[in-house]
């Protein structure tokens, strides 16, 4: 039986939690019940240098239940590098990760899809977007031209994919031979020569808070995307990150 670890990053997240922790914790249960995880499986919360209260609302959680476990980075160290080190401290407890973000604007519910190909043989299943209605013409026009240059360099990304996704161990054992301190997960995952599978859902709004992503951080995705082709994998595993300041794990 698998034992999955949905990897959760948290950044300033107090208010969205409270909301949201109890989806997580439910959707793991209706995942143990169709037999497709083990009752072993967890929610792992990464809180990446909050300002607010997310680290002590993570600690209760995990107080009261130890399907919730967590870690704390100290300082910010940004999103992809909450969701790696999410990943890292999960592989070596789990046969096979979700990552997916707090505000639940990812369809939890697209993890069953997600299960059921990883049982098929797919090693990497990738949440893709069905559509972009809610989006403005300008965003859509954007986001459309931003894929299309970006796998004009080389970085092969998935169109409408970002980082709902399923990597069981093989695929973190290969993501693990990459060190770069500023990654790009979106275009490494493609370059982990693994058999990869999709599954659409439609993205809702946010249960809680604000969005954390603001333009000056998307403009710095973009930024990573255009150096991900040129990392290169290295002979060993990366170190565990030293800017994990606390772990929660029962």
């Amino acid at each position: 039986m698998e034992i999955l670890y949905i990897v959760v990053p948290c950044y300033n997240e107090e208010e969205c939690l409270p909301e949201t922790a109890p989806v997580f914790r439910k959707k793991l249960d209706d995942l143990a019940k169709a037999g497709l995880i083990s009752q072993e499986s967890r929610v792992l919360l990464v809180d990446d240098g909050s300002a607010d209260g997310t680290w002590e609302c993570i600690r209760s959680l995990h107080e009261a239940d130890p399907a919730f476990c967590g870690v704390r980075l100290s300082p910010n160290r940004g999103h992809q590098n909450a969701v790696m080190a999410g990943l890292m401290e999960a592989k070596s407890r789990a046969s096979v990760t979700i990552s997916i973000d707090a505000d639940l604007q990812d369809d939890i519910d697209a993890m069953n899809g997600m299960m059921e190909k990883h049982a098929e043989g797919y090693h990497i299943v990738c949440g893709v977007r069905s559509k972009r209605a809610s989006d403005t013409f300008m965003k859509r026009v954007t986001a459309e031209g931003y894929y299309a240059f970006m796998n004009l360099l080389g970085a092969e990304l998935i169109y409408n994919h970002a980082d709902f996704r399923l990597l069981d161990r093989d695929a973190l054992d290969k993501l693990a031979l990459y060190h770069d301190d500023d990654p790009f997960l979106r275009g490494l995952i493609t370059r982990l020569g693994l058999p990869i599978a999709t599954v659409e859902y439609e993205r809702a709004p946010r249960v809680a808070g604000e969005s954390k992503y603001t333009l000056k951080k998307m403009v710095g995705l973009a930024m990573r995307g255009f150096t991900s082709a040129r990392c290169k994998p290295q002979d060993t595993p990366r170190p565990p990150d030293p800017h994990i300041a606390e772990r929660l794990f029962s």
